[in-house]
Formats: C-alpha cells, structure tokens, sequence
C-alpha cells in the first residue's frame, strides 16, 4: 500500500454511540454515576465469550482497523476520555481538562498511576508521540485522524500534563478523544513503522487497559486475561475470548448452546428465535448510528442530485426496517440522530417510497429508457451501477432488497458481495467503487465535519467525496461554537441541507439489539460498544 492510500482512509469504526445530555465538557462532573458494581454482588472469575467476524488489528490508529479490531482494542487500551453512562466524555487516562477561554488550548491532567502490561511507566510522552508522531503525520493516514484537523500540535508539560494546541476551537475534542483513539505505547513503536510493526500489531500488543492478550490464533480466537497491574479497580472476569466467526448464523447458534456470552445482533432476522429462548437476554438500544447507501460522486453522473434524490425515492426503507430489522429502527432523514435529542430535528424533506417520483427524477436528469428493455440510459449507455457489499450481519440481504428496488426504477445494479477486509481494501482504502451501504457510529457529539466535509472528501470519512461549501460553513461553525443554543440553531440548518443535498443516501436510524446470556450481569445499560469501555465491572453470577 503506498503513502497515498494509506492516508486515504479514516474510516471511523462503523459501530459508535452519539448522545450529548448538555455541551459540558469539564473533567470532574462528568465522573458522576462512575461506580462499579458493588463488591457485595460482584464475582471473581469466569469468562466471556464474544464474536468478531475477521482477524484484528491490535492497533486502534492503523488504516486497517475496523469494527473487528474496536471491540478488542477498546480493552487492550485506554484513551484519554471514555464514554460516560450518561455518554458525556468521562476520565480514563485523563483524570481532568479545562480549555483556554479562546478555546485553541485544552489542557489535560494525566494520571500518574498506570503502567504498560509490560510494566514501563505511561507518561505525557505517549500521549505526545500518538498524536504528533502517528495522528498528526499525514503521511501515514492514520484512522480517525480527521477528527483532529484542527489540532496543530500536542505538548507535555512535565509527565502528567498534556496540552492540545488547536488551530480554531473544537468544542467536541473530548468527546473525540472517547472514540477509537486510544494510546499507543512510545518505548515500542518510536523509530519504527507503525503498520509494519507486526510484533505489536498481529501478535503481542501492549496496551494499559483492563485486560491483556494471552493467546491469538489467526482464523479462530483472541484470548484476553485479566492484567492485575491496572489502575483502576482489578476486573472481576478471569478472562475475555473474542471468536472468530465471519457466519452471523454461528453467532446465533452459539449464544443460545452457552457458546457465546453477548454481542450486538447483526442480523436482527433472528430476534425472535433468541427471544424465546432460555437463559438469554435481549435488550433495544438506542444508539447514534445511521445506516447509508453512498454513490461515489467523483464520477459526473452522481454529482447530479437529482439522481440521489430519485434513489432515496426508490427504497422502501420502511419496509426493510420492518422486514430485515424486526422493526429495530426509525427512518433517517438527515446524520444526526434522535438520540442526540439536543440538536435533532426532523423538519427537514423528506423522501417517501414513490417510485413514480425516482423515475420523473431520473428523467430530469436525463436518464430514461429510451429502448425499452426496462434500464435508463442516456447516450446510449445504461445506468449501470456495481454495488459493492462486505458481508456481515444483515447487510447482504439489506443490499439484495436495495438492488431490487433501483432496478424497479430503471437502474441496472450488479450487486458485488465480498469478505469484510476486501471491502475495506477495496471501498475505504482503494476508494475503487460506484456504490455501497454501511453505517456510521460516531463520537458523542453532533458534529459530523469528518463525514461531509470538503477538506475530507480524498483523504478522510467523506467516502461519498461529497463537496459543498455551503455545507462545509455551517459544519466549521457548528464545531467552532461550544454555546448549545447557537449550536442548535447551525446543526438544524445543516440537517435541512444534509437532506436536500443527500451527501449520504440516508436510510435509517438502527436501534442496537443487545444480546447476552443471563448470568452475566455488571453491564451498563450502553450501546455494546460503549459496554466495552466498563468491561471490568461485568461478573459471571452466582
């Protein structure tokens, strides 16, 4: 992979939650409702079993790490921040942070109580070294490095004091800095490439979490075991195994035999069969997700949104929602969702299944079929559109539906299914695509620059590589301003041009189906991804 495609991606886990109770982002308040399960309840030992559907990557900021790596890394590692169980960034490595009163310094107070697994002191340096050294080269591509555009550079002031020095103010950093953005340790990767480093990112990785590895075979498992050294409070499981199993099928199968303990259910097609069973929990969760179908709009014929607008007319993602996802879901119409209650509105257009409408919208934008063979075309070409899927959970027979609802209006979709990790090469790397579905899951913040803005549209999340300068004024501005009614009042505008405009093809807003066995207890009432950040209050019980 050259520099060049490296630096393309930034592909944000696409599993995330997003609620934002108040834009208070002090330090202290937000530990409040921090407390773990009680010692009286609480049992030591036992373990858990988790499905992921491809091998990982034990390094949060590599180009190659994705929903697979998140839920590992997010035990192996800490972050600066955490997401609260109010989902207001929390203290991790971080203890406080204040910024200055021009907002282009946030100062952060570490702890100075942790160590690496293998017993070297965390400071102020590794802090310093993974954002200038890994984030901030633009070189390398890092992900999630596009949330830190604005970010100059970071400094120590001594070993427990750690300044991010900002180009113009973001109200949302810590809230960033909760999210895949883990620390990486300096006295290993300083001088070397950091993913080519395979002794750190494919077989022995050294984090300061909760957990450390203690076994990885490539195809079938990672085993976690409890590091006794950890900061805070010593987990109470014994161990923590993540199978891989690409098969949703498999995940089902195996959490109702005892074989797997919890996870988010992909394929929700399968709710009612774990509903009726014995010993298993199923939970809704309301998450900040939406789920997208996405043309790429380097190519002319996207650019017209015309086009986009007679596709989101062409699916009954009403239908979908009630078929494939057992009603576990709302309509989206715009990026921010219901559950960031501050900032949504749904007084926006809006785009009711009408295929009559796709297709007088196509044929205003010159396509129509003038041969009769049931494609449109325009210059004697047909719209032939190939539409690139990674196979996980649901989203297959999601797309297989999707196909058949733009080949209704005239649209000749060729749908390509592939492993998850081609996908990524081939999609978010490679950038080599017509069109795909998937979804994003962000920081707890409205805030969603690093999706559709200019400056992110070749090397950053903007996927579509969509490009807007109206849109780009008011997502600077909404990241600028930490005052929530004014931040009200930008994000409202920005939702009323994101449906107009269809950067993304928006489908809906997912509700998390959250399944565990029942004698697993200590997990907050979370999104499972954010679950991950407490896995050290989960017990087995009695």
């Amino acid at each position: 992979m050259t520099m060049n495609k490296k630096w393309w991606v930034f592909l944000s886990a696409a599993l995330m939650a997003l609620f934002l109770a108040a834009c208070s982002y002090g330090g202290e308040e937000e530990a409040e409702g921090e407390a773990t399960a009680s010692s009286e309840e609480a049992v030591s030992g036992g373990k858990v079993s988790i499905p992921i559907v491809a091998d990982p990557t034990f390094n949060p900021w590599h180009p190659s790490a994705y929903a697979e790596s998140n839920v590992i890394n997010r035990v192996i590692f800490d972050g600066l921040t955490k997401p609260g169980k109010d989902l207001v960034p929390a203290p991790d490595l971080a203890e406080s942070w204040e910024t200055s009163e021009d907002g282009l310094t946030w100062t952060f107070q570490l702890r100075d109580d942790v160590t690496w697994h293998d017993g070297e002191p965390f400071t102020s340096e590794d802090v310093v070294f993974t954002f200038n050294d890994i984030t901030l080269n633009e070189e390398l591509g890092a992900n999630s490095a596009s949330y830190f555009g604005q970010v100059e550079s970071v400094e120590a002031d001594g070993d427990y004091t750690v300044m991010f020095n900002l180009s113009s103010p973001v109200a949302a950093l810590p809230a960033y800095l909760s999210f895949n953005t883990e620390i990486i340790p300096e006295h290993i990767f300083q001088g070397e490439d950091p993913w080519d480093l395979t002794s750190f990112n494919k077989e022995n990785p050294v984090g300061t979490g909760p957990f450390k590895l203690k076994s990885y075979t490539s195809g079938q498992s990672v085993v976690l075991e409890r590091n006794e050294e950890y900061f805070g409070d010593a987990a109470n499981l014994d161990e923590v195994e993540y199978k891989i199993l690409p098969d949703a099928n498999t995940h089902v199968a195996q959490l109702l035999s005892g074989e797997l303990s919890i996870f988010a259910l992909d394929d929700t097609s399968a709710v009612e069969r774990i509903e009726s069973a014995d010993g298993v929990d199923v939970d809704g969760r309301d998450t900040n997700r939406f789920f997208w179908l996405i043309v790429n709009q380097q190519e002319e014929r996207f650019q017209d949104v015309k086009v986009r607008q007679a596709m989101e007319h062409a699916l009954d993602r009403q239908n979908i929602i009630d078929t494939v996802l057992q009603g576990y879901g709302t309509i989206a119409d715009a990026g921010i969702t219901p559950a960031l209650s501050e900032y949504y509105t749904d007084d926006v257009k809006q785009y009711p299944f009408d295929p009559e409408e796709a297709k007088k919208l196509l044929a205003e934008a010159g396509w129509e079929d003038t041969n009769g063979d049931g494609f449109v075309d325009k210059d004697g070409e047909n719209f032939e559109i190939i539409f690139d899927i990674g196979i996980q959970g649901d989203l297959e027979a999601i797309a297989q539906l999707v196909q058949q609802y733009l080949i209704d209006v005239g649209l000749d979709v060729q749908l390509n299914t592939m492993d998850w990790n081609t996908m990524i090469d081939k999609v978010v790397i490679q950038r080599d695509y017509a069109m795909t579905l998937n979804w994003w899951r962000y920081p707890p913040d409205p805030d969603l620059k690093a999706y559709m803005h200019s400056d992110f549209a070749e090397q950053g999340n903007n996927i579509p590589a969509y490009q807007n300068e109206e849109m780009d004024k008011l997502l600077d501005a909404g990241a600028e301003t930490s005052d929530v009614e004014e931040r009200k009042e930008i994000y409202t505008e920005a939702q009323k041009l994101m449906a107009e405009e269809l950067p993304y093809m928006f489908l809906w807003y997912p509700q998390e189906v959250q399944v565990k066995r029942s004698d697993i207890d200590g997990v907050p009432e979370l999104a499972f991804g954010d679950t991950l950040h407490y896995i050290q209050e989960w017990y087995m019980a009695e």
